[in-house]
């Protein structure tokens, strides 16, 4: 998760469900037939008949460095315990909130963790670059072929090799609503584009604003418009044109990314629509983006695209359900068969060519894993492990089990952040601050005119 995601997030997440009664377990209730190789020189322990592929570990040691801290921290390192007890390995964690600094700092100076679990697919590919990353093992590759798509695959993947596993994800293309509204005033949730265009002009005509929105995050401020275009570009130009436009190989002002802009205009900058409860279209640049939803609660607005995080922004008290104060839907694609989900993630990037890292790297990647970090509930529930047990995530909230049943959808099309993916210059410069110029005025194509201008040479 980068910083700029911490900043995101607004308030902690809760939960700790389950912790216990994982920490402590050797294996699932179910068998996996996940396999990764490696013999065992001992009987396995009772309990622990998922954990033998990984062989006999006992006295070594496995060092992981991240950037997850408190409280997210404790429900990872339970996820460990059993591979721990199992294997005997030791699982060494560090977590520090500077991480995305300090871990190029450490590959410069040739202090590396054995693992570093790494949040955007840039800081990636510039680690593999320094020369110290070690790719996969078949036994991992061959986990993360079962278990995941081509493309988190991909992402975990430079120059063509497969470098690190996948393991949490989150999902950005949601919009929060008031099921109460929806009830009493027989609205359905939209299943398309156009439907959900339909619903946003019949609720105007009642004279509400039916949304709001809020883009001021400090230094970072713009950045919710940054992924309002990456979800229109992936509805409207399709995944390929997405992946050329992150990577610079179609321009940033060519007509796919203008037009994906222009879509997002549609909602975010006509006057009938925003910003309902704080004022007029301006007004979203000087709304935080924590606050930017919350006029649902009061009636004041209907609908707020923003990422399943936002779940911590509602006020203490809020219930967060399909029938509570609360909830979200998919933002939907232009058929309601397409399924393009955008999102975040982490990858599990060794440093060290031994067994024990590469086992490890593979567990993570395995249902086994998936299935204990639904356990647990909290901020470790969604996972992109197309072959986790969705009844596993009893402890997770119903936000976290929306966002698993669709990235486990067999119809999705996941693809990462693209700001997270683009040149600094732009991504987490440029795109925020023409993003909110945008918002106050700019024109479209002034907009993308200076950020394409922007990128590096």
């Amino acid at each position: 998760m980068t910083a700029r995601n911490h900043r995101r997030r607004g308030l902690s997440l809760a939960g700790m469900a389950a912790l216990a009664l994982f920490a402590s377990a050797c294996g699932g209730s179910s068998a996996d037939n996940d396999t990764a190789g490696g013999d065992p020189s001992k009987a396995p322990v009772a309990g622990c008949e998922e954990y033998t592929q990984y062989g006999d570990l006992s006295g070594k040691t496995v060092t992981v460095y991240t950037g997850i801290v408190t409280p997210e921290d404790a429900q990872l390192k339970a996820t460990w315990a059993p591979f721990e007890k199992c294997t005997g390995a030791t699982i060494k964690g560090e977590f520090d909130k500077t991480f995305e600094a300090q871990i190029l700092v450490r590959a410069k100076a040739g202090n590396l963790p054995d693992i570093a679990i790494v949040p955007q697919p840039g800081l990636l590919q510039t680690l593999v670059k320094t020369g110290k990353a070690v790719a996969a093992d078949q036994a991992t590759t061959d986990m993360v072929d079962k278990n995941f798509s081509a493309s988190w695959k991909g992402y975990g993947s430079v120059d063509g090799k497969f470098y690190a596993p996948p393991q949490n994800a989150s999902m950005k293309s949601l919009v929060w609503y008031s099921p109460k509204e929806f009830t009493e005033k027989g609205y359905k949730v939209p299943t398309t584009l156009d439907e959900l265009m339909t619903l946003t002009e019949t609720i105007a005509k009642t004279g509400k604003k039916p949304w709001c929105a809020g883009i001021a995050s400090g230094e970072a401020t713009g950045w919710p418009v940054t992924d309002w275009m990456e979800d229109f570009m992936l509805r409207t130009a399709g995944p390929e044109a997405y992946d050329k436009w992150v990577n610079h190989e179609i321009p940033f002002n060519g007509p796919e990314s203008t037009a994906a802009l222009e879509e997002a205009g549609k909602y975010l900058k006509n006057s009938k629509f925003v910003n309902g409860g704080y004022g007029d279209v301006k007004s979203i640049a000087s709304t935080t983006f924590q606050d930017g939803g919350l006029p649902i609660l009061k009636g004041n607005c209907s609908f707020h695209r923003q990422a399943s995080f936002y779940a911590a922004n509602w006020p203490k008290g809020t219930t967060v359900a399909p029938d509570g104060d609360i909830f979200a839907f998919y933002l939907p694609g232009k058929a309601a068969t397409d399924k393009p989900v955008l999102g975040g993630g982490e990858f599990m990037l060794g440093f060290r060519d031994a067994p024990e890292v590469h086992a490890f790297q593979a567990y993570v990647a395995s249902a086994t894993w998936a299935n204990l970090a639904e356990q647990g509930g909290g901020g470790r529930c969604a996972t992109p492990n197309k072959n986790a047990d969705p009844a596993k995530a009893a402890g997770c909230s119903d936000i976290d089990k929306l966002a698993i049943s669709v990235l486990q959808d067999p119809n999705a099309v996941f693809r990462f952040d693209g700001s997270d993916a683009m040149p600094s210059a732009v991504g987490a410069n440029s795109f925020w601050k023409q993003a909110t110029n945008w918002i106050t005025g700019q024109s479209t194509k002034d907009t993308v005119d200076k950020i394409e201008a922007s990128w590096p040479k």
